[in-house]
């Protein structure tokens, strides 16, 4: 056997694992979990690609049916009472509405074989939805943080605080059956678009809830509480706008955790006839991972051994690595000096 490359082999499976990781307890963990959820970044049980995405247009599809209709009664009632905290509210349950037409078709998209020119399909198209989000989250800050402070400096009255205090609950319950949703999908699948769409839809649902407050701070003679509300309102997009740009930012820069690339190298490393793994990368296209990886075998092994040892790797790799989509192993012989006795 030469020193290059005695074999390669291209393989594409999916396999569901559950993992087992440290949470926060208590009410720290509860307050984490709701702000920042943890993310497995890996999927539970759903092993087809294309199953996948159709979860993920279901989700979608839900979802705007969802906000939209909460968003409707929110605003009637917000033009009816003239509340900035709920108009901020029913601003910010619109942009997260829309946000799921990006997704829907970002996941269509996803489902397209992979050509020519997207060699690697069109997953990307997931990432760049998360982007959208993204920038619905801004717009949503900017518009609600505007509008409180000019009702602070130029206040308005408020009538039908009843109605204001039904609509801010209305808008909890909706977003937060919404987020629950978005959320558990986008963690099985392994969609960080569709949980950062499910984290801004949560924090909608607490904003929403916030209204009731403002709604009772004008009902016992505090007007300035509606537009304090609605700046608590800005801070809350922009804490959960902080999340949804980190995970975003980490698909688009190829960040896998750090768990996944241990539970990798050990799978391979444990193959027979594997001496050691020289290198293991892995990335997220969409929501499925991709690895590549470079074996160091025994250089005395023939060509046949070589393809068996890297088709097994490959095999057990799928097994062990929870969304993995697709893996190319690299086998070469080990430098003599490095063979075992």
């Amino acid at each position: 056997m030469t020193s290059e490359s005695t074999d390669q082999h291209h393989h594409e499976h999916g396999h569901g694992h559950d993992h087992d990781h440290d949470h926060p307890k208590g009410i720290r963990g509860f307050v984490t979990q709701l702000f920042a959820p943890h993310s497995h970044d890996a999927a539970d049980s759903l092993d087809s690609a294309l199953e996948t995405s159709a979860v993920g247009i279901r989700a979608v599809k839900i979802s705007l049916i969802a906000l939209g209709a909460t968003a409707m009664v929110q605003v009637v009632i917000a033009v009816i009472s003239g509340s900035i905290a709920l108009a901020a509210d029913t601003i910010h349950n619109f942009s997260d509405a829309l946000t799921a037409v990006p997704l829907w078709i970002a996941f269509a998209l996803g489902r397209r074989a992979a050509t020519r020119r997207y060699t690697y399909g069109y997953g990307r198209a997931e990432d760049l939805a998360g982007l959208f989000v993204i920038g619905m989250i801004t717009l949503s800050a900017i518009i609600a943080g505007y509008e409180a402070i000019r009702r602070l400096i130029h206040p308005i009255a408020i009538g039908h605080i009843g109605w204001v205090a039904a609509a801010g609950l209305i808008g909890f319950l909706g977003n937060e059956l919404v987020a629950v949703y978005r959320i558990r999908t986008g963690r099985q699948i392994g969609s960080a678009a569709l949980v950062a769409d499910g984290l801004h839809a949560r924090t909608d649902g607490f904003t929403s809830l916030a209204v009731l407050f403002g709604a009772g701070g004008v009902a016992l003679g505090y007007p300035l509480a509606d537009p304090i509300v609605g700046l608590v309102i800005t801070v809350a997009i922009l804490a959960v706008l902080r999340t949804a740009v980190r995970d975003i930012f980490h698909r688009l820069m190829d960040a896998v955790e750090p768990d996944l690339i241990d539970t990798a190298e050990a799978s391979l490393a444990a193959r027979p006839g594997v001496r050691s793994v020289r290198s293991i990368r892995m990335r997220w296209i969409g929501h499925r991972l991709h690895a590549d990886a470079e074996l160091d075998i025994d250089p005395n092994v023939s060509l046949e051994d070589a393809h068996r040892i890297a088709h097994d790797a490959e095999h057990q790799l799928a097994h062990d690595v929870p969304r993995l989509n697709s893996a190319l192993v690299h086998a070469y012989p080990a430098h003599r000096g490095d063979a075992h006795p």
